[in-house]
């Protein structure tokens, strides 16, 4: 669908169209794993082509291709290809743009799968990896090799929500002949326009703001077809870690409603992160929207939308997430993020240092220290009355 439509109209009707043959305004699954298909038809991806009759499942299937199709068109990329988690997404990308003798450059806050993976089994392969706080330009450009193939960053980053600057990574990327990938979850279409800003993929974990209702598990590269159509078919395909119809359905409908969903997420969440920086056994809290956020002019120019997380620290953070556990009668307290619900967990800064971040400088450190602390707490702020989110948590923090 043409972006001169609007993203609230892109979100309910980019992919979609009647069925030619019942009529049906709403799509249907397409649940069958194989199609019937010509005697000429070849048994191998290799002579496949992007818009080739559907074959196998794994190679394509119509109701992913719908879900492929509207996603495209909220991130206004040429296309998409859809995987069955944020992770596959991530492992599909890795393992096509870099080979052994290459070095990427990767955010040393990020995703804690994706920060393990870029700790242990890519270097494994023979793939330099070295981490730097991508929030700092000159830490990004000293990182960068003769070899250097990609730079990886998330902004917002998961999860102390600092910000990176995209266009201007982007130009350090390409003087270096290197991609750009921005994990972009946290922030949305409804935000942030990588691809605008000059990335060449967006990653987004489908389970989380697309999806939006925390019963589909999903994943999507969007980018350019000149570096996608390859990937699906050299990589995607191969790795076998294609979404199912079912879930690429659910993930679908969730997206029709969600430019709605993110207005109410970024209303609640500045009216609750405004609250928590009042309360006195707050002592700090971290939100794009805030002027408090130490980036907060970047936020306001590469953020149309700050999303419904925030962090919060309290003194006591381990025995206070005993408290909410036994108090919350609203809020759950459970990972993840992006759901109409709103989901609280503690991240304790020791455990994570000894897991999933590795810090090999004091400036690395001190960055998570200037937004962690000890550790902190990651709210998803959903869709419930901000006024009785706000009850629960002066429940939960009532000593």
């Amino acid at each position: 669908m043409s972006i001169k439509y609007g993203i609230s109209t892109r979100a309910v009707h980019a992919g979609e169209r009647p069925d030619p043959f019942t009529h049906a305004s709403s799509p249907d699954i397409t649940m069958s794993t194989t199609f019937a298909v010509d005697a000429d038809t070849g048994f191998s991806v290799e002579g496949m082509e992007e818009d080739d009759a559907w074959i196998y499942t794994r190679w394509g299937n119509p109701t992913i291709r719908k879900l492929e199709e509207k996603l495209a068109a909220l991130e206004e990329a040429e296309t998409a290809v859809a995987f069955a988690s944020g992770m596959g997404a991530i492992v599909a990308l890795l393992l096509h743009v870099l080979k052994s003798g290459d070095h990427a450059v990767v955010s040393d806050v990020a995703y804690a799968a994706l920060s393990e993976m870029t700790n242990e089994m890519i270097p494994s392969l023979g793939i330099e990896v070295t981490k730097v706080d991508t929030s700092d330009v000159e830490a990004v450009r000293k990182a960068i090799r003769r070899n250097t193939r990609l730079i990886y960053v998330e902004t917002p980053c998961n999860p102390i929500l600092r910000l990176t600057d995209i266009s201007v990574i982007a130009g350090l990327a390409h003087e270096a002949g290197a991609k750009l990938a921005v994990d972009s979850t946290f922030a949305t279409p409804v935000s942030t326009k990588p691809l605008e800003l000059g990335a060449d993929f967006v990653i987004h974990s489908l389970t989380k703001y697309l999806g939006g209702h925390g019963d589909a598990l999903g994943g999507a590269i969007l980018g350019y077809k000149a570096d996608l159509v390859p990937l699906r078919k050299k990589t995607s395909i191969r790795l076998g870690g294609t979404i199912s119809p079912f879930n690429a359905w659910l993930v679908m409908r969730g997206l029709a409603t969600f430019p709605l969903r993110m207005r109410v997420h970024q209303e609640n969440a500045l009216k609750i992160a405004n609250w928590l920086e009042a309360h006195p056994r707050v002592e700090n809290v971290i939100y794009p929207g805030l002027p408090s956020h130490p980036q907060y002019e970047l936020a306001c120019r590469q953020m149309k939308n700050f999303s419904g997380i925030l962090t919060f620290r309290v003194n006591d953070g381990k025995e206070q997430a005993h408290r909410f556990v036994e108090k919350l009668q609203v809020i759950h307290y459970a990972v993840s993020l992006g759901h109409h619900r709103s989901l609280l967990f503690y991240l304790d800064s020791e455990s994570l240092q000894q897991t999933s971040f590795r810090f090999s400088t004091q400036a690395q450190t001190d960055s998570w220290n200037k937004y962690a602390g000890r550790g902190l707490f990651r709210l998803s702020v959903g869709l419930e009355d901000a006024e009785d989110l706000i009850d629960d948590l002066e429940r939960g923090l009532s000593l």
